[in-house]
């Protein structure tokens, strides 16, 4: 019996000290990320909920024992909590920076994460509103809302530029040039891009600035309120709480409640292809790094594609 305890004893000492020792690698490499790396705070807060996932499945193993096999195992086990297909592939993007981190830590001697590739089965085609449902989704902010003007101008910037919830929650009022008809977003890896604004964004951004924002920034320094879209607070309005909005409003008007800022971003991408835009004009507007990111779209947009060949397929 005391031989069965002092297993017992040994085998929970040696769990917990390989958590300490997986919970001491990860907070290492995020410090790595955010130094060397230079990487945004957003972006290493990804990369840090991904590896409390990681952590949580391995349940005490150690990195070094994991095969390759077992890491298609965890990502069987992300499908099964029912993650999406674009989380999973970030997932894999995080294990692999993870597993070439330990290696140059020397704390694993085989990396079987460089053989996880991001397949294009995880990635799923983007949900976009359809272009006849937008103008009663960008006007459900009505004047009865407390907030609506500025709510209206969140929708419409939204769907403006293609931002990203991040770089509109983060946008400058100086970085909003109302009268040429532009915004700097300020993307990924602190890069900082032009977009246009459109008339309808101006409109609502004018209009917002006027009325709603000056009244809740008037006992307010406007050294400490530079954001363009604040809080009832005057503070920069986090993007939960634009993500809430969206969810809101997309209620409202009758549209897919799973709807999401990201979701009018892939309206703009497919709205713009639609109508002919360039694809590499889009890339540059959206922010990518890489065409490949931006090509997903062209999956989404079939309809141009239907008209050829109804015009001029002898079947058609």
């Amino acid at each position: 019996m005391k031989s069965k305890l002092k297993k017992l004893n040994l085998a929970n000492q040696t769990s917990a000290k390989l958590e300490t020792t997986i919970a001491s690698l990860a907070d290492r490499f995020l410090s790595y990320l955010r130094s060397e790396c230079h990487l945004a705070t957003n972006t290493v807060e990804s990369y840090q909920r991904d590896l409390t996932h990681f952590q949580t499945w391995l349940a005490g193993r150690s990195p070094n024992k994991l095969k390759i096999d077992d890491l298609i195992n965890y990502l069987v086990w992300l499908k099964d909590q029912r993650l999406a297909a674009s989380s999973i592939a970030r997932h894999i993007v995080s294990l692999r920076m993870f597993y070439k981190f330990l290696q140059l830590e020397a704390a694993i001697t085989d990396n079987p994460a460089e053989l996880l590739t991001t397949p294009k089965l995880w990635r799923r085609v983007p949900t976009v509103i359809h272009a006849s449902l937008i103008d009663r989704f960008l006007t459900a902010p009505k004047k009865f809302d407390p907030l609506w003007q500025r709510d209206r101008a969140i929708l419409e910037l939204l769907y403006a530029t293609g931002c990203r919830v991040s770089e509109v929650s983060d946008m400058l009022l100086a970085n909003v040039f109302l009268e040429q008809g532009y915004c700097l977003a300020e993307g990924k890896g602190s890069k900082q891009r032009m977009v246009p604004l459109g008339q309808r964004a101006v409109e609502a951004i004018r209009e917002y600035i006027k009325d709603s924002r000056a009244q809740l920034t008037l006992t307010k320094d406007p050294k400490q309120t530079p954001w363009l879209i604040v809080s009832r607070t005057g503070q920069r309005l986090r993007r939960e709480a634009i993500w809430e909005l969206v969810k809101r409003y997309a209620l409202r008007a009758g549209i897919d409640p799973e709807t999401s800022p990201h979701t009018l971003r892939h309206s703009f991408a497919t709205h713009l292809l639609a109508g002919g835009a360039d694809l590499r004009l889009i890339q540059e507007m959206l922010g990518h790094a890489s065409i490949e990111t931006t090509q997903i779209y062209t999956q989404v947009e079939n309809s141009k594609l239907k008209r050829v060949h109804q015009q001029f397929h002898p079947r058609g």
